[in-house]
């Protein structure tokens, strides 16, 4: 599992029929000893309803396609969880 913060949407009006109705998001993979992004972006299925400017979890490879949503479809990445804290050695870096 990776972490990342969803920074944007990506829409696509034409697609696969397999992947009708997902909606994919623009994350930004973060180092979590400070939260800052790594100027280093992916586009992932959405599997757990995150929006905008939440931390996650994401997986990707084949891993991806091993949710209830993703299940037989096209993916490479996907999102698997919402991130409500994270500590680093007793103190907290980030809260929901």
């Amino acid at each position: 599992m990776i972490l990342a913060k969803v920074v944007g949407t990506v829409v696509s009006t034409r697609k696969e029929p397999k992947i009708e109705g997902i909606k994919f998001l623009l994350l930004e993979k973060i180092n979590p000893s400070n939260m800052q992004g790594k100027d280093d972006y992916l586009v992932a299925m959405d599997s757990v309803g995150a929006g905008l400017g939440e931390v996650v979890f994401y997986v990707a490879g084949s891993s991806s396609r091993m949710t209830a949503a993703t299940e037989g479809k096209p993916s490479d990445a996907t999102i698997i969880s919402i991130v409500d804290s994270i500590d680093i050695n007793g103190k907290y870096v980030y809260k929901k």
